[in-house]
């Protein structure tokens, strides 16, 4: 890892668009801005999507960047960290939990035999849905849609059987909360 100042010279070298001061910063501190986004965006192939929007991000920002606001490193760590989480939450925004029937989940919570309030329950459905939180909303689908246990959804999301167990009262509580108020 480079020192404070290699790394204060290097992001003023790319606040003035030297290309070669990036690809070296990019060198010396890829492999730690790499490990924090696979933590955080646990798909391989994402994560090296995000290392090189953080590396754009970076060529766009280094002018920005204040020596006497603190140290390189955690400003470099906080864009990456960002961009990591953005990933995440763009990513399970747009998909949800994958069925294995494919199947659209959201339509699968809806009960199909009062075809008159399904359009507007399904708005009310997604629009509390998405104000869980993403596990927490995976959960239930996968448990409501698929029929997964509470043992089979520990196993998936890699936790214990009373965290899912609190998963599911919780999500569960804040959607008829939140469908309560949206009648």
């Amino acid at each position: 890892m480079a020192d404070d100042a290699t790394l204060r010279r290097l992001l003023a070298g790319i606040g003035r668009g030297e290309a070669d001061r990036l690809a070296e910063l990019y060198d010396l501190t890829s492999p730690k801005l790499y490990g924090l986004i696979l933590r955080i965006q646990r798909d391989r192939s994402l994560a090296e999507d995000v290392l090189q929007d953080v590396y754009m991000r970076i060529w766009q920002a280094a002018g920005a960047y204040r020596p006497e606001a603190g140290p390189p490193m955690p400003w470099l760590v906080t864009i990456a960290r960002h961009r990591a989480i953005d990933s995440v939450r763009r990513k399970t925004e747009v998909q949800g939990p994958e069925l294995e029937s494919g199947e659209d989940w959201v339509a699968r919570l809806i009960d199909p035999r009062d075809e008159a309030a399904a359009f507007q329950n399904r708005e009310a459905l997604v629009a509390c849905l998405g104000r869980l939180e993403p596990l927490h909303r995976d959960c239930v689908v996968l448990a409501y849609c698929e029929g997964r246990s509470r043992e089979e959804l520990a196993s998936h999301f890699d936790r214990p059987v009373n965290t899912i167990k609190t998963w599911l009262h919780r999500a569960l509580a804040g959607l008829k909360t939140c469908l309560e108020t949206a009648s």
